[in-house]
């Protein structure tokens, strides 16, 4: 068990019974009032979000979870399937499980994904993923240094929004976190 105090986003946490994971933690003092913890967390179950406001003296248990890295090897439309890379073991997750986690699976990229009493829960991504750019539109002659931008179509079907010197066939870095372009890769 740990103090409402000290939920940091990304923990995973047992609450009415059902596992949450903690999306936005604000710590908040109104005034001569007590001081409480408002946290919005999502449901690993459904995955609905939910806000909760604990006192600063509820206590809240931790989830226990194992975390195992595993590389992507593929998708049947319908599953896809991971190798665990200690004993080569491979497994299937839905598409529901992985939600927007599967526009940035690319073949060979490696991910931890987290389990619970056997069950996975969740797919930790890397911060940055390299990716193929399929289709942008073509890039003005000398447009080196702009803030000018363009949609552009990447290996798994994700649009991400590029500088006009990015052409089709390049490779760019993505930030997993919020769906942006990095640099080339």
């Amino acid at each position: 068990m740990i103090s409402a105090t000290q939920l940091r986003p990304g923990m995973v946490v047992k609450f009415n019974n059902e596992l949450y994971s903690i999306f936005s933690v604000n710590h908040r003092t109104p005034g001569n009032l007590r001081g409480f913890v408002q946290v919005r967390m999502r449901s690993l179950r459904s995955g609905s979000m939910t806000e909760h406001r604990f006192s600063s003296e509820d206590k809240v248990e931790k989830a226990l979870l194992e975390e195992h890295e595993m590389q992507y090897l593929y998708d049947d439309g319908e599953y896809y399937y991971f190798m665990n890379t200690e004993n080569f073991e491979q497994m299937h997750l839905m598409k529901d499980l992985l939600g927007d986690a599967t526009q940035y699976l690319i073949p060979q990229l490696m991910v931890k994904v987290e389990f619970h009493e056997g069950k996975p829960m969740s797919v930790e991504l890397p911060a940055t993923v390299d990716m193929t750019v399929l289709e942008t539109e073509p890039g003005m002659k000398g447009a080196t240094v702009s803030n000018v931008t363009k949609p552009a179509k990447l290996e798994t079907g994700l649009v991400v929004q590029v500088p006009s010197f990015i052409t089709e066939g390049e490779k760019i870095r993505v930030n997993t976190a919020e769906g942006t372009y990095q640099e080339r890769a």
